[in-house]
């Protein structure tokens, strides 16, 4: 589980977040039981939110992605 930054500079194509972090779920090969245990959440909630039935509050965005490995950064706009 390594760092992984989703910055929409460069003239990229913006990610969401939660996709990106949907896609960080997936690959990290963890399973939804384990983040869950590990991080005294749900697996219920994070597979809702894995199926796009619900978005997550950021007290558990901030430790979900502490334990991913993930790190938002903000990057200026063009033009900005």
């Amino acid at each position: 589980m390594g760092k992984h930054a989703y910055n929409t500079s460069m003239g990229k194509s913006i990610k969401p977040v939660t996709r990106g972090l949907r896609e960080a779920i997936k690959a990290s090969g963890v399973s939804r039981y384990r983040i869950g245990k590990d991080l005294g959440i749900s697996e219920a909630l994070l597979s809702r939110f894995m199926s796009g039935q619900r978005g997550l509050s950021l007290a558990v965005l901030d430790p979900l992605c502490g334990y991913l490995g993930l790190e938002l950064r903000k990057s200026k706009r063009k033009g900005a």
